[in-house]
């Protein structure tokens, strides 16, 4: 491993019809099955403790990316991380969409940053070529 900066830890039990606790307490929850028709529980699921770090984390590269470039801008990105069939096996995969809204550049600029942010992104070099990953950049 290179050198470690830091670690972050949390601990599932029972998978996705159980509990999810992170090693400080700040996350807590129970988990629900949305899959199974489990509406009328109350709980998080893998794939939106996903969406939140993969969100928090592009980001974060995003507005590096930017300062880089010496680009004052003001930014917000929705990850909608999907749930869904692999026809390849059989299984289930995931496929993420990253919905990026960014402030003060044009739409162009927009594309640029946005491409410059996924190549970043410690999210998405740990996802490339495993899962999809479609951006949907708008200057705003």
């Amino acid at each position: 491993m290179s050198d470690i900066i830091f670690t972050s830890s949390a601990t599932a039990k029972n998978g996705r019809d159980g509990h999810v606790k992170s090693n400080d307490g700040l996350i807590d929850l129970d988990l629900v099955n949305p899959a199974k028709g489990n509406s009328d529980k109350k709980g998080s699921n893998p794939e939106q403790l996903f969406a939140a770090g993969y969100a928090a984390c592009y980001d974060g590269a995003l507005n590096s990316v930017a300062s880089m470039q010496k680009k004052k801008i003001d930014s917000e990105t929705t990850a909608d991380v999907s749930f869904m069939k692999d026809a390849e096996n059989g299984g289930y995969k995931i496929g993420v969409t990253l919905n990026i809204k960014i402030e003060g550049v044009n739409p162009e600029e927009a594309k640029e940053l946005a491409d410059a942010a996924h190549q970043a992104c410690p999210y998405s070099k740990a996802t490339r070529g495993n899962i999809d990953v479609k951006l949907n950049p708008q200057a705003v």
